[in-house]
């Protein structure tokens, strides 16, 4: 669907994008980094609508240096900020779009009707968008980069200023999206966990260039570390502490983590195999306390920026020891 090569975009004082090379299949793509990572400006690269510095990139097949026009044909676009004519209707604006897109008119509002119910907006389509909630105002974003029936869309931030119900919402459209009608979808995000529970592929950045895309089963396999939570009792006030100080004493070593909200604290440790699982349900039930849980803890996206930041400052200490 999408693929750059050495793709860089410099401004005077910045590197915006830094040689990145990336393909992206069919699904739904996760682009995910800090805000100023470069990820807006890889999109208006790929909707040729800026011109890369140098490298190349091509999407659906059709180079974005030649054949924009093209490629935002086949594309639609939901942008990140509020864009959105204040005194039409969502039906009004969205027909515009679509009118604009080649639709012929009785096809535009045919398409829009549609298009508003899959979002949820049918029942408010007359109404002027400038009395919209924030949440629907993302959605007329979303059924306008829709409505013409695009083989791939473009998400900035589709979740920007929403709450969290709001967001739920939103990335059960955007999973819809692929699903339902077979549209391949890259969205961008700076909130990792909404990405590890949509996305198909995530490509992660950072400061333009590019840290790790892989599968989010890849980025969220399953570790040898084992999360342990139990609740405390009058015997054991402290559950968690009982726990830690009678594997101390049969040589397990242990760290802490935040629990449920709650639930105390969670215990980690590496698990051995099964002799580790039924070491602690032994112990547990020897103290007479109960098990919250007990499970192999999973990889998480934010650990790729966490490894990088590592990796990073290592560079500088043996810079700075070679300097000295």
């Amino acid at each position: 669907m999408i693929a750059t090569e050495s793709l860089s975009k410099r401004f005077p004082r910045v590197t915006a994008l830094d040689r990145l090379s990336v393909d992206v299949g069919p699904g739904v793509t996760g682009l995910v980094g800090a805000n100023g990572a470069g990820k807006s400006t890889l999109i208006k690269i790929l909707l040729g609508l800026s011109p890369a510095t140098e490298g190349r990139a091509e999407v659906l097949g059709l180079d974005v240096a030649t054949e924009g026009a093209a490629i935002r044909e086949r594309v639609g676009y939901m942008p990140e900020h509020d864009c959105l004519p204040p005194d039409v209707s969502a039906t009004e604006f969205v027909v515009h779009m679509a009118r604009m897109s080649g639709l012929p008119p009785t096809a535009a509002r045919e398409r829009t009707a549609d298009t508003l119910r899959h979002v949820g907006l049918y029942e408010e389509r007359y109404r002027p968008i400038g009395g919209y909630s924030t949440g629907m105002k993302q959605r007329v974003k979303l059924a306008q980069a829709l409505v013409h029936d695009p083989q791939l869309v473009f998400l900035d931030e589709p979740t920007n200023g929403l709450d969290p119900v709001g967001r739920d919402d939103m990335l059960g459209l955007i999973r819809r999206i692929h699903t339902d009608f077979g549209i391949s979808v890259l969205v961008t995000s700076h909130l990792l966990g909404e990405l590890e529970r949509t996305c198909d592929h995530v490509v992660v950045v950072d400061g333009g260039k590019l840290l790790r895309s892989s599968s989010t089963t890849d980025f969220t396999q399953t570790t040898t570390t084992l999360a342990i939570e139990v609740t405390d009792s009058d015997e054991h006030p402290d559950g968690t502490r009982a726990v830690r100080e009678a594997l101390h004493a049969r040589g397990v070593e242990t760290q802490d983590s935040t629990g449920l909200p709650g639930a105390g604290h969670v215990l980690l440790l590496t698990a051995q195999g099964e002799e580790t699982y039924d070491l602690v349900r032994d112990l547990i039930v020897d103290l007479g306390l109960g098990l919250v849980r007990m499970e192999q803890r999973r990889h998480h996206i934010s650990e790729v920026f966490r490894d990088s930041d590592e990796q990073h400052d290592a560079q500088g200490k043996e810079a700075v020891g070679h300097g000295g």
